[in-house]
């Protein structure tokens, strides 16, 4: 699959009204047929893993799959979970390139999580582990089903929803992880998969290749 990396779709991100937060969403970032076929190719080309953490004591398996990519010092740990990088396939690195090129941002490393369906979830958390530094530009492409994606303000408590939809991108940044918690919940309702991708920046990687093992 070969992305039109500068010219397939024309940048229209519209920014998300909640206080405190610079959030951006475009419904349609990659065409359908772009989408669909990602989110089929990656489901077989990504070495997917489950994790097991530690809750309350006890050990349980996070409900999900995932797979960390970037460039080697790009180690990534969350929950006392170590994950050091795998190398970006191509059309990973394609899609960083993408990214970087539209939102005049650095990228190196893609969290991939794939959602098999409405039983699993990602808890309410914020990117804002040491290693992304401050006021991390954190870029999400959605691919397969939508999904229900939820923000909750640290301070106010109040809650907001936004709809995530196949082949749409998700921009957080400026002081959004300070403010917001942010989720995948659950649902009963009979829902098809989702690979969700989250592009971000490890600073002091600057001189590794990500596209090199």
């Amino acid at each position: 699959m070969q992305f039109n990396l500068f010219a397939s779709q024309a940048v229209a991100l519209a920014p998300v009204s909640l206080p405190d937060a610079d959030i951006r969403y475009q419904s349609d970032w990659l065409l359908p047929e772009q989408a669909e076929d990602l989110y089929l190719r990656l489901q077989q080309e990504l070495p997917w893993r489950q994790d097991t953490i530690k809750l309350y004591g006890r050990e349980v398996k996070i409900p999900r799959l995932q797979s960390w990519h970037g460039a080697p010092h790009c180690e990534y740990t969350y929950s006392n979970l170590r994950m050091p990088p795998h190398p970006m396939i191509d059309s990973l690195t394609q899609l960083q390139q993408r990214l970087s090129a539209e939102l005049n941002a650095p990228f190196n490393c893609v969290l991939a999580n794939w959602y098999r369906d409405g039983s699993d979830g990602m808890g309410m958390h914020a990117d804002d582990e040491p290693e992304l530094g401050p006021r991390p530009v954190i870029a999400s492409i959605s691919l397969g089903s939508t999904r229900r994606f939820s923000f909750k303000h640290l301070r106010s408590s109040e809650r907001s929803e936004l709809m995530l939809e196949p082949g749409s991108l998700l921009v957080m940044a400026g002081d959004t992880q300070q403010h917001y918690h942010h989720g995948l919940s659950k649902t009963r309702k009979p829902i098809g998969g989702r690979i969700n991708l989250t592009f971000r920046y490890i600073p002091g990687a600057e001189n590794s290749d990500a596209g090199e093992p």
